[in-house]
């Protein structure tokens, strides 16, 4: 019987945000598992429905921003399935939700152009507070505010209205920064 486990590629995608200078422990510790994720399901690139996932798992302030168990856990049922075939279309494909003009900035090799938004985006959610760091609940935001990314389209077949969803993290990050 022949190892049907598909080859991974030995090297991790770079991340294009310095973590040492503009994410909290937390959130780096995200961005590995996205990493990890996007490695284990052959995905070429970290796409926001691995960030999505990674901060659902981690982040206890994240999932504080959902309205509960039962919508928490039909959002993760969708992200599990994606690698056993709701995510396969997905596969071999850039995730570029419009947001911004697709640049090949080689800093950004391994990351959708979406991915990349949503981290700079929590990098300036957080420096609006005149914080230094992002937080978890900087990128849900994020995330949530990007109506065309695949992690918006995880939430929406959940059921979760993303722009309530971001205006709730927007909301619990003013709360716990004071």
């Amino acid at each position: 019987m022949q190892n049907r486990t598909p080859r991974i590629p030995e090297q991790p995608a770079p991340n294009p945000v310095d973590a040492a200078a503009g994410l909290t422990v937390e959130l780096a510790s995200v961005v590995t598992g996205a990493r990890r994720r996007a490695l284990r399901d052959g995905d070429r690139q970290i796409d926001t429905a691995h960030l999505l996932h990674s901060l659902i798992e981690s982040d206890p302030e994240v999932r504080e921003a959902f309205d509960g168990g039962p919508q928490l856990a039909k959002v993760l049922g969708y992200l599990v399935q994606r690698s056993i075939g709701y995510g396969l279309r997905w596969q071999g494909s850039v995730e570029d939700s419009g947001a911004v003009p697709v640049v090949r900035d080689p800093a950004a090799e391994g990351w959708s152009p979406s991915a990349v938004t949503a981290m700079e985006a929590a990098l300036h959610r957080a420096g609006l507070r005149g914080e230094p760091r992002a937080r978890g609940l900087d990128l849900l935001a994020a995330l949530a505010a990007d109506g065309e990314c695949r992690a918006v389209e995880v939430l929406g077949r959940a059921g979760v209205d993303a722009r309530r969803l971001s205006g709730r993290a927007v909301e619990r990050t003013a709360e716990v920064s004071r």
